[in-house]
């Protein structure tokens, strides 16, 4: 599996192999769907100045930079670094950072909080997704930032199951994590089979003693016997929720030979009447990440990616619930910045702003988003982006309307991501000229709502009976702390070479 050109690969390097090895990353982190953007000069400010500051708390507390950077004291550094290049944004003191005593504080008064990630991937042994691996393999520890790896081969492992218990269970403060697949046209290509996603969410809960993960069974419209393996999966599998990639072939576009559309009533009607009827009610749909450099390689599949096509089905059957994941949002990877020259020339993102907009417009009350990679890529490389993109969601949608998700394990531990929810706030200006709710404390309503208990609420999880007991991942996870700070701030994907950089 590879969608990048092996002269696009040539542009980049390894994220785990050549960027710093911070709490944050410092410039977009992609897989080999689409061609990351250089490092912004802002983000070579933010990087420079965390190192700066990171290596003067470090010695103040008698620790490398490297150890500083995987304790509560370094991932509040490297909110201050973002504060002092962007302006404001996170909620975050320089006490934080210079004194470990009011960071843990801080951070064990948190840990408790429902993080329910409804966004999770990881590969299986011997998946033909090797892409992620080549690009590792692209140049060897160019800049020797991340010493980590210096001096071993990364390997394919780094993706699979037991990297993901640890950076998902262990390295963040995720409680349950959805483990959610792509289809591909040829069963080979899948990241993992079907049996292989319920196999693996029946062994966690198991060894945990608990329902620390649920699962998606992927749709596939269009391939033949479909609807037949959905039955199978409503009798045997008992998905959460279903998944669907309206592109067809996510792993081979230009080849792909079934894409579909939410409101055809000939193909996929049927599948909404057989699931309605069975309760599982949460139909999950990858949409967005087309850029127009993709439209321009892939136009055959433009019909089946935008959000235009999600309103009626919601309106047909309002017993369930639609959930948009990456909340449609167009602009990713080489192009964030278009998504910011677009919002603050209009007010609009496409295609999130459509989305937010199908709740008045059709007085449907089943839509949701699903925040995915899009939250992740905007608060590295416009932050100003994400506080727009949650704004706009939760003034259409509704806060309890926001779903979380990290699209895990690609960008390593989603603990960075939780932090930088928990501390992001909507600047006063586009709070008053856009009518934003601000989005209040860590632990307030609107921010738990969408960590936690907006997943929990639509997936039918009750915290407070299925983890009211430590279980095993609880005790794995303390002693995992105990042994000191270990969090690994791996990314897992490409970023551009340095030499690639304007300016």
């Amino acid at each position: 599996m590879r969608f990048l050109t092996r002269e696009e690969l040539n542009e980049l390097v390894s994220a785990e192999e050549s960027g710093i090895s911070s709490p944050l990353p410092t410039q977009i982190v992609s897989s080999d769907e689409y061609l990351p953007a250089p490092q912004t000069p802002q983000q070579r400010q933010v990087e420079a100045c965390l190192q700066e500051i990171g290596a003067d708390y470090a010695r103040k507390q008698n620790l490398s930079r490297r150890r500083f950077f995987a304790t509560a004291s370094g991932m509040a550094a490297a909110f201050l670094a973002m504060n002092r290049v962007y302006g404001p944004l996170f909620g975050v003191t320089e006490a934080e950072a210079a004194t470990p005593e009011i960071a843990e504080q801080r951070a064990d008064a948190l840990k408790g909080q429902m993080i329910l990630d409804a966004h999770t991937h990881f590969v299986r042994s011997g998946s033909r997704a090797t892409g992620l691996l080549q690009q590792r393999n692209v140049v060897g520890s160019l800049l020797h930032w991340n010493q980590d790896l210096a001096g071993r081969q990364p390997s394919m492992e780094e993706l699979q199951y037991a990297s993901y218990m640890k950076e998902i269970y262990l390295e963040s403060d995720t409680k349950v994590a959805l483990l959610t697949n792509a289809p591909a046209d040829d069963a080979e290509d899948w990241l993992l089979t079907q049996d292989q996603v319920f196999e693996a969410r029946d062994r966690v809960n198991k060894e945990a003693g608990s329902r620390r993960m649920l699962a998606h069974f992927t749709i596939t419209p269009g391939q033949p016997g479909w609807l037949d393996s959905v039955d199978r999966a409503i009798e045997i599998l008992k998905p959460e929720g279903w998944k669907g990639y309206t592109i067809g072939d996510f792993l081979h576009m230009e080849t792909s030979q079934h894409p579909w559309r939410l409101d055809d009533e000939k193909l996929v009607y049927p599948f909404y009447e057989k699931v309605a009827k069975a309760g599982i009610k949460n139909v999950c749909i990858h949409k967005g990440l087309f850029t127009p450099a993709a439209e321009q390689k892939h136009p055959h599949l433009r019909p089946y990616v935008d959000v235009s096509d999600v309103g009626r089905p919601a309106k047909d059957f309002p017993q369930l619930n639609f959930v948009i994941y990456h909340a449609g949002l167009r602009y990713v990877g080489g192009y964030p910045v278009g998504g910011s020259d677009e919002f603050n020339a209009t007010g609009r993102l496409a295609w999130t702003t459509d989305l937010a907009e199908i709740p008045e417009k059709l007085g449907v009350t089943n839509v949701y988003a699903d925040v995915g990679a899009t939250f992740a890529w905007t608060c590295v490389g416009q932050p100003k982006l994400a506080a727009a993109i949650m704004g706009t969601l939760i003034k259409g949608l509704g806060s309890d309307h926001v779903i979380w998700g990290t699209d895990s394990i690609w960008t390593g531990s989603p603990q960075w991501q939780i932090e930088a929810l928990r501390r992001l706030e909507i600047p006063d200006d586009m709070q008053k000229q856009h009518g934003f709710a601000p989005l209040g404390a860590a632990d307030g309503p609107i921010k738990s709502a969408i960590l936690g208990q907006n997943g929990a609420r639509i997936f039918g999880y009750d915290q407070h009976a299925e983890l009211a007991s430590p279980d095993r991942i609880a005790a794995l996870r303390s002693d995992y702390e105990r042994s000191g700070p270990r969090r690994s701030n791996l990314r897992h994907g490409y970023i551009a070479k340095p030499a690639t950089v304007p300016g």
